[in-house]
């Protein structure tokens, strides 16, 4: 079964879907007018926005209708965040790496360069189409096909696929890497430290996105810069390889040696397929929790996603790239995923370097565990409210998923979700391509808010008066 899976992987991800990937990721950036580069500024900016309703006022100065619970910009951004930057970032490179060679590195940046005007344009229009929820809002994917394709059947189906992808098997990685970690550098039990997470996992989702928003607020912060200032040191101890480190990427991208031999394949699909696993860019999943925020305009959070993407890949995942690369261990066969980067670590900061990795993977991953089970939740929603198939999927993506990771081999459950992972994507891109022109015009007009001097550009539905009748926020 995982030779099966490995050879539809393989002729999927080899012939359609990196083409899909670029080819919108490009369309994109010069529809919006490389919206990824020109707008930084603002993007940053926006992480400091205060929560709005969707009339553009600040919460705190409603009515009845600012009991609900709104969620910031910011929020939505970290557990965007949370869900990127876990195992992709980790094990997902140096699986790359190993496996693709260094120039994985370089495509991985590709992607996350001209994604994030996809990762724009997907969350963007999730703000537009999202709807109002008895905790916040409530959106993604699913909820745009249905109300800007009116394909029931195709929104249905994305959200069975994102639920098997995120809510299920994409779990079972974050479990598996976690295991991985905590028995390399504790020699822990992989099944005790699964039962755990699985209560832990349980206690927050069982919270709803308000603990999950606030759990994420404040580990991936401090995950993530704990992360990011280890990997500067170690490159400051080593900047005399870093000239040498780039060579090595750009060279092994387009080398000679890796056309003539057939690995040039190999090592543009590795890079595209982790470099989307960890950024998300175009997979459809973001969206989700982007739909969650209260924002004044829809393009707001299509920035703040867009830097959710930079974040990730260009930040986190180019620290572990330099940290395996520098220390040279990737030319080692026998090291893969999560191993491989705990022995670079060691191998530049001494045996503390596993237990930092431990610690630093488990704050990722179960991240990544808490945001990964919102996107099924989101999406669950959508097909049924019952709340016994609720507490059910509960259950099994915080509980009898995260176990089955931590037990599962390490190639299994990377198959499983590269397979559900193309076919998520492939849906998404279909509807993001047809629906972008409503991206295109509300960013147009964001733009010439703030031309006109106004600093917190708003929207009404009227704006688009075709879907005037299908967006239920906006009022």
């Amino acid at each position: 079964m995982n030779e099966l899976i490995t050879q539809i992987n393989d002729a999927v991800w080899g012939y359609v879907l990196i083409a899909a990937l670029v080819g919108c990721g490009v369309w994109f950036t010069i529809r919006t007018r490389f919206v990824q580069f020109r707008m930084v500024g603002e993007m940053l900016r926006l992480l400091t926005d205060s929560a709005v309703d969707t009339v553009g006022e600040q919460v705190k100065n409603q009515g009845p209708e600012s009991k609900r619970k709104h969620i910031s910009s910011f929020q939505a951004f970290a557990v965007s965040v949370a869900t990127r930057v876990g195992t992709g970032n980790l094990a997902g490179v140096a699986s790359a790496i190993a496996i693709g060679g260094p120039g994985a590195v370089f495509w991985m940046w590709i992607i996350a360069l001209i994604g994030s005007a996809t990762a724009f344009v997907e969350s963007t229009l999730a703000q537009l189409f999202k709807q109002k929820h008895k905790d916040s809002f409530i959106g993604g994917p699913a909820y745009y096909i249905q109300r800007g394709l009116h394909q029931r059947w195709m929104a249905i189906t994305f959200a069975v696929l994102i639920t098997l992808q995120f809510g299920l098997s994409n779990n079972s990685i974050q479990a598996n890497t976690i295991c991985g970690a905590m028995q390399e550098a504790f020699g822990w039990n992989p099944m005790w430290v699964g039962a755990v997470l699985a209560a832990l996992g349980l206690f927050i989702v069982f919270g709803g996105i308000q603990r999950i928003a606030h759990v994420s607020a404040v580990l991936v912060p401090v995950m993530a810069i704990g992360y990011v200032v280890l990997a500067i040191v170690i490159i400051a101890m080593n900047i005399e390889h870093i000239p040498h480190v780039f060579k090595v990427i750009v060279t092994d991208a387009f080398g000679i040696h890796q056309i003539a031999g057939g690995g040039i394949g190999a090592t543009i699909m590795n890079g595209v397929k982790r470099g989307l696993f960890s950024n998300e860019a175009g997979e459809g999943s973001a969206p989700n929790v982007a739909a969650t925020a209260a924002v004044s305009h829809p393009v707001k959070q299509g920035l703040i996603q867009a830097l959710g993407v930079f974040t990730d890949t260009l930040l986190v995942c180019s620290c572990t790239a330099f940290i395996i690369l520098i220390s040279g261990l990737y030319q080692m066969p026998e090291l893969n995923g999560i191993a491989l980067t705990q022995s670079a670590l060691q191998s530049e900061v001494g045996a503390s370097g596993p237990v930092f990795v431990a610690i630093a993977i488990f704050l990722f991953a179960f991240s990544s565990i808490i945001g990964n089970y919102y996107y099924g939740e989101a999406n669950i929603r959508f097909i049924t409210s019952n709340s016994l198939v609720m507490t059910t999927y509960r259950v099994c993506s915080a509980g009898v998923m995260v176990i089955f990771g931590a037990m599962a081999s390490f190639e299994l459950v990377w198959n499983i979700v590269d397979f559900f992972m193309a076919f998520l994507t492939a849906c998404n891109l279909i509807a993001i391509v047809l629906l972008g022109r409503y991206a295109f015009r509300l960013l147009e007009d964001y733009r010439k808010q703030k031309r006109q001097g106004i600093k917190e550009p708003t929207f009404h539905r009227s704006q688009i008066p075709e879907l005037e009748h299908e967006l239920e926020c906006w009022e």
